[in-house]
């Protein structure tokens, strides 16, 4: 049974990281709001340039030029490049757990092609390195607050790689930002750009919107489509961060709420036995008097 010196110390030591992680949970709330307000306003941009970019490729299939734009080529999958986000920290439960089993089942269901992996984070990279993974690039430690330059040097050579031919589709696996309870894992398929919105009309073809466009959409494709992908992967690393700062807070709010409990076993069990020593003291004084008496 533990002394009560080493109680008073367990206590102590324990009411020490209770401090830290409550700390660490006040920091991830301070930045959890920037991060979330930063994701809000680029979700709206994203979305209308992938379903403009769709359409764009639509119209851009009537062109007598298709056949030699990149971003049109229909080709086999057999050379595949996934963009990974993990954290560069740990500190944050399932997070990255949850994100490396995302990206075992991605291998597992394109076992025939070959997947090359652009690494965003330290914790993808130190994983994948230690498992001789085809890696081409790789981005850690970022700032907390990643500008758009940063992101267009993380899709740089993904996008001049499907333009040239070395790879045959790109995808994106990242957290996506929901609330402060849930983050859902999202893997989205960059390039080739999917044709139209997916609506249905009345015939069972995909409604494409006509726009009246001043270019030919080939050229158009070829300036906008870089950019698109530059677009995507800046949103990925903010919904990346804003989870990850969701992760942690509710993580580190745990980890207080389980000090506490420690805390409050180990005073329960400190003042048993702390009763229980009084109570010995008292019988054996009790004791010593009756038979002082006698």
């Amino acid at each position: 049974m533990p002394s009560l010196i080493d109680l008073r110390r367990r206590i102590r030591s324990v009411k020490n990281t209770e401090q830290i992680t409550k700390a660490m949970k006040m920091v991830s709330a301070a930045k959890l709001r920037r991060a979330q307000e930063r994701v809000i306003a680029a979700r709206p941009y994203a979305n209308l340039m992938r379903e403009m970019l769709a359409d764009l490729a639509a119209a851009a299939q009537s062109d007598e030029r298709a056949s030699e734009s990149p971003w049109l080529a229909a080709r086999e999958w057999k050379r595949i490049d996934l963009v990974f986000f993990s954290s560069d920290t740990g500190l944050a439960g399932a997070f990255n757990s949850n994100l490396l089993k995302a990206a075992q089942n991605f291998f597992a269901d394109h076992k025939g092609a070959e997947v090359t992996l652009t690494l965003v984070g330290r914790k993808g990279r130190d994983f994948y390195r230690r498992r001789g993974a085809k890696i081409l690039a790789e981005h850690i430690n970022l700032p907390a607050r990643p500008t758009y330059q940063n992101a267009a040097e993380i899709a740089g050579e993904v996008i001049r790689r499907y333009r040239d031919g070395e790879t045959d589709a790109v995808f994106v696996l990242n957290n996506e930002f929901k609330s402060v309870m849930s983050q859902k894992l999202s893997v989205l398929q960059l390039l080739p750009v999917a044709l139209g919105d997916g609506k249905q009309g009345a015939d069972g073809k995909q409604e494409v919107k006509d726009y009246i466009y001043e270019q030919s959409p080939v050229d158009m494709l070829d300036r906008l489509m870089p950019r698109y992908v530059e677009v995507a992967v800046f949103r990925a690393l903010l919904e990346t961060i804003a989870s990850y700062q969701a992760a942690r807070m509710t993580a580190m709010d745990k980890a207080s709420s389980n000090a506490r409990d420690v805390i409050d076993s180990l005073t329960l069990n400190m003042n048993r036995i702390r009763q229980a020593a009084i109570t010995k003291e008292i019988i054996e004084v009790v004791s010593g008097a009756a038979a002082a008496s006698e």
